[in-house]
């Protein structure tokens, strides 16, 4: 394995490790399958995302 192909790897599994892929999921999901509907924001989705988040703790984890 090289460092560059190490590198890669450490770094998507940070990304998905974070939630960063989460938006680059939803509208790969939006755009296949439902071709139609707009596409939200990042910052609307990012909102949303949080406020579930907040809805419900089992979900994430929570400062305070």
């Amino acid at each position: 394995m090289t460092v560059k192909s190490a590198t890669s790897k450490i770094w998507w599994y940070v990304r998905e490790l974070t939630g960063e892929t989460a938006y680059e999921r939803y509208v790969a999901h939006v755009r296949k399958d439902h071709p139609d509907a707009p596409v939200q924001s990042r910052r609307a989705f990012e909102r949303e995302r949080t406020d579930q988040q907040e809805a419900d703790p089992r979900q994430g984890f929570r400062c305070c």
